[in-house]
């Protein structure tokens, strides 16, 4: 198994995020671009202002790296014509991946057709231009059921919309990484939460997304059933360090 081919090495963090200047961002923004092409990790995982800025690289640099971006990013609360908007923009810029956050709070307040009809039509957008779509449900922000109802809701709308050979590219996602939690409790994936998402989001695959911190983790993760790690840690893990970093 080679770990690298699960890895979506991640940094989401706008400048005023980090505490640094903008100019300073872009140089982390494209330090994580350039070792994620040097590592030939699976993809980068960065915000969609900069999803040109990779595709310029990647081409320079004759790469296989995928480009994935987060759209309604972090709350998801964004009407569906914005969410469409945003990952229409990211697709014109050559992304390949969309990773949109699922409107978690429309759902547990029990709006149940509006979060499908999103799901239906973001997934409609991404698999019509051939693209990777998965969908973040936050899972710090729901209850054990609502987990499990959330990845089984997605789920059956794929099921229902879609030809089973698109399955494999629309994945449940475990977390965005910027959940405040109270008490300090864990924000990304977990390993119950990864078991309620793959128990009850397949045939979809699954993206544990944060809290995965060191190569063991890694490796567990896969061998669960995942099929993509996002973190922003993807170096420290290949190289079997362990890192106190929250993504």
């Amino acid at each position: 198994m080679n770990i690298k081919d699960y890895l979506d090495s991640t940094y989401l963090k706008t400048a005023k995020q980090a505490g640094i200047s903008e100019n300073k961002n872009i140089v982390k923004v494209i330090n994580c671009i350039q070792e994620a092409i040097d590592e030939r990790f699976k993809l980068v995982m960065i915000r969609p202002e900069m999803v040109s800025l990779a595709k310029k690289m990647i081409l320079k640099e004759n790469s296989k790296l995928n480009i994935g971006t987060v759209i309604d990013f972090p709350e998801g609360n964004s009407k569906l014509s914005k969410k469409l908007l945003e990952a229409n923009q990211a697709i014109i810029n050559c992304v390949d991946d969309l990773d949109f956050v699922c409107n978690y709070e429309a759902f547990k307040k029990g709006k149940i057709d509006s979060v499908k009809e999103e799901v239906l039509k973001c997934t409609q957008l991404g698999i019509q231009n051939h693209k990777v779509v998965k969908w973040i449900i936050e899972v710090a922000a729901l209850n054990n059921q609502q987990i499990i109802q959330l990845s089984a809701l997605i789920k059956n709308v794929v099921i229902s919309n879609f030809k089973e050979e698109n399955y494999a590219s629309v994945f449940v996602k475990s977390s965005t990484g910027f959940y405040k939690t109270e008490n300090n409790l864990p924000n990304g994936a977990t390993i119950p939460s990864i078991i309620m998402m793959l128990e009850n989001a397949s045939p979809l695959p699954v993206k544990a997304a944060g809290g995965v911190k060191n190569y063991e983790e890694a490796i567990n993760m896969v061998r669960m059933g995942v099929k993509r790690i996002g973190t922003s840690s993807a170096k420290a893990i290949v190289s079997g360090i362990s890192t106190s970093d929250n993504y």
